[in-house]
């Protein structure tokens, strides 16, 4: 009885602790997931593209989500190899980081953190300070989850298979270091599994070698993440999530067979063994940056690796396909679920047309130009194509006969088809429109004003990937998220037009030779932003969730 509570609770333990690294993870997304996107997207040489991977990884507390953002960066040409590979390194050594930060005594911080961080996440109207508070409520989850794993430890760490477990652990440092890999490819999570091993050796559950050898194994587990959440992903994007892992996998098998095999432990400082455990790791990390100037031959060497996919690859990119499947047109959930891949197909689309567009303002580049032109082209195909899907249902008489809610989500998915194309065309007509203006006459932003923009442009950014949830999920919630968003922004956009004016008031020449380029800009983030918010109307009319003029107060 005693053993099943003990495993329950360390269980509950490291459930909280997951939950609380994701839940940190989710409020920064949201508050601050496009100034990353430029943070990452917006460095130009390696080791700046290493600063700002570790940046994102300590702040979110996940190098697994930069990953994954640094991949989809690669796959849209947003980001090459020799700078994502760097960002990536980055981001295990700023979640390195994070752990030593997370592992001091701090736990007095955690009531804090619960009260500022429940009184933001429950009392403000804006999202910004929502989100932030749900970070803050992650942190200190984590801190109390940590505790809770130490407490529940500590009474058995004396018993009898404890020592019996870790003696065989020591001699057989290969198993403890493949516990290491599978326990972080499990949890998802190379900060939580760390900070678990951290707590074990902190309390003297676990002795300082198999500590080792467990963190080297979680940080081989932690590059086989990147791998294979991005197996889908075309083989150009696979590169750099593949080189990562060659690179950490080797360097982590020689590090634990040079520990257990050596004498290199007698040469760490003199610290208590849980703090080896983490300078090892940051340690570990640092050297992995030495890859970094070597880019270039990496990426050599990953083309080489992958040439037989790469020469089988298309020159279209996965995602210029349609993906609508006409084999199953008897099949309303079938086909509803086939338009909603395709649909975000398109928001995929939307979002690499968007991406680049103050780049373009501050810089014209008439190939990334075409690039957009070209995306608008495929959205307009894909639009097509749906249209015609619908219209093959229409005639298909298990469809004809289908209850009134899956043809009432037909029509509405079709609506946010055609409001995605008309937001492509805004970027396509306009927006890149402007950015030519702009260079043909010379012109430039005052700083307030080119910050203003920029502000818009993350916000939009960060609302297209809301709107993607909103269409994977149905989500009441985050359908009501996504319009606070847009109502926010429309309030941002005044607010920017009127700092504009006052500006201009005061006669300064940048202000008035850019005048009409930065209202007409604002205008157009604003219409984008509506378009791309249309799909969450009609989930909370379903819902009751509106008034002919406004949303429903919440309770």
């Amino acid at each position: 009885m005693i053993t099943v509570n003990f495993l329950l609770e360390l269980a509950g333990a490291t459930i909280l602790l997951l939950f609380a690294v994701r839940m940190v993870r989710t409020g920064v997304e949201r508050a601050f997931g496009a100034s990353f996107r430029r943070l990452v997207t917006g460095s130009k040489a390696r080791f700046k593209a290493t600063f700002a991977g570790m940046a994102l990884a300590a702040i979110m507390q996940s190098s697994l989500a930069v990953a994954i953002l640094i991949t989809g960066f690669v796959s849209a040409g947003s980001l090459s190899f020799q700078l994502g590979l760097p960002a990536m390194l980055g981001a295990d050594l700023g979640s390195a980081l994070i752990i030593q930060f997370l592992s001091l005594d701090i736990s007095w911080l955690a009531p804090l953190l619960l009260v500022l961080g429940g009184l933001m996440f429950l009392k403000s109207q804006s999202p910004t300070p929502k989100q932030i508070g749900r970070a803050f409520l992650g942190v200190a989850l984590i801190l109390l989850a940590l505790e809770l794993m130490r407490a529940t430890v500590m009474p058995i760490r004396d018993s009898a298979f404890l020592p019996q477990i870790s003696t065989s652990l020591t001699r057989d440092f290969i198993t403890a270091f493949l516990i290491g890999s599978v326990l972080t490819f499990i949890m998802h999570s190379a900060v939580a599994s760390v900070l678990m091993i951290v707590t074990m050796v902190s309390i003297d559950a676990l002795p300082l070698m198999v500590g080792l050898s467990l963190m080297l194994g979680a940080n081989l587990g932690s590059s086989l993440l990147p791998l294979w959440v991005t197996r889908a992903m075309p083989p150009l994007a696979r590169q750099v999530p593949l080189m990562n892992f060659l690179i950490r996998g080797s360097v982590s098998i020689i590090m634990v067979i040079a520990i257990n095999r050596s004498q290199i432990i007698e040469f760490l400082p003199n610290i208590n063994d849980a703090q080896k455990v983490i300078f090892c790791h940051i340690l570990f990390n640092l050297l992995l940056l030495l890859a970094v100037p070597f880019s270039g031959l990496l990426e050599r060497a990953a083309s080489k690796l992958m040439a037989r996919e790469l020469a089988n690859l298309e020159e279209m990119p996965v995602h210029y396909r349609s993906v609508i499947n006409h084999d199953n047109l008897d099949n309303i959930e079938v086909a509803i679920a086939s338009i909603r891949r395709e649909i975000q197909r398109m928001l995929l689309l939307t979002e690499e047309m968007m991406l680049p567009i103050m780049e373009l303002f501050k810089e014209y580049d008439v190939k990334q130009m075409d690039r957009i032109v070209k995306k608008d082209l495929v959205i307009n195909e894909a639009l097509n194509g749906t249209r015609r899907y619908v219209s093959e249902l229409s005639g298909v008489s298990s469809i004809k006969n289908s209850n009134d809610a899956h043809r009432k989500e037909l029509s509405n998915l079709l609506e946010f088809a055609i409001a995605i194309e008309a937001a492509g065309d805004v970027i396509s007509k306009t927006l890149s429109k402007l950015a030519a203006n702009k260079d043909r006459e010379g012109v430039r932003f005052s700083s307030e004003g080119l910050a203003e923009l920029c502000s818009m442009h993350d916000k939009v950014i960060a609302n297209i990937s809301l709107a993607g949830n909103v269409l994977v999920s149905g989500d009441v919630g985050i359908a009501r998220q996504l319009l606070e968003e847009k109502n926010e922004f429309t309030l941002r956009q005044r607010k920017s037009r009127k700092s504009h004016l006052k500006r201009l008031a005061k006669g300064r020449v940048e202000v008035l030779e850019s005048s009409d380029l930065h209202l007409e800009t604002g205008l157009a983030f604003k219409e984008f932003n509506s378009h791309i918010a249309s799909i969450a109307y009609p989930i909370l009319a379903r819902e009751g969730q509106l008034l002919d003029s406004r949303l429903v107060s919440e309770n």
